[in-house]
């Protein structure tokens, strides 16, 4: 009896140490840090770029924003974060007046409303919004009226009372 346990312990042991060795051609551990070699003229591959984690902190004050913006969020981490990603590129794209478009998020869906100069600003403020991470659609109600900012002076015939000197 006490042979059998012997022999099953050594077995179980023999085991174990073939399946922890069966790598040892490759040292895992060896070049971590270094970078890969890439071949002249070739670029990596695009790698996903892991998205931060966003706290329900976070996602309370961003909800927080948007109420004052009149804009709508859903209850998810998602439709926060959306929300502030949309909402940071129309800042940051010169195309578009951020402050006069509203994002609505809601379970994924983006709505955006208010209205903006040009059809240009439209559709890149549409363009942003469907490119962002996680959208699923976008509703793009946004009305183009142009001179809602300050005209530049386009009435130059006004002044016809020019004197006359002979």
């Amino acid at each position: 009896m006490r042979m059998k346990v012997l022999v099953l312990g050594a077995i179980a042991v023999l085991s174990l140490s073939l399946a922890a060795c069966s790598e040892t051609g490759t040292n895992s551990n060896a070049n971590a840090n270094a970078s890969p070699a890439i071949p002249r003229g070739e670029l990596p591959a695009a790698t996903a770029t892991p998205t931060p984690k966003y706290s329900e902190e976070e996602a309370r004050a961003e909800r927080a924003r948007a109420r004052e913006n009149k804009e709508t969020i859903g209850d998810t981490l998602d439709d926060a974060w959306i929300h502030t990603k949309i909402v940071a590129k129309l800042i940051g794209n010169s195309k578009t007046p951020e402050r006069k478009i509203n994002v609505d998020v809601v379970n994924n869906a983006v709505t955006l409303r208010g209205t903006v100069d040009t059809a240009e600003a439209k559709a890149e403020a549409e363009r942003v919004a469907k490119e962002t991470d996680g959208v699923k659609t976008v509703t793009n109600q946004l009305k183009v009226s142009p001179g809602t900012t300050k005209p530049a002076n386009t009435n130059k015939a006004a002044n016809t009372n020019k004197s006359k000197t002979d």
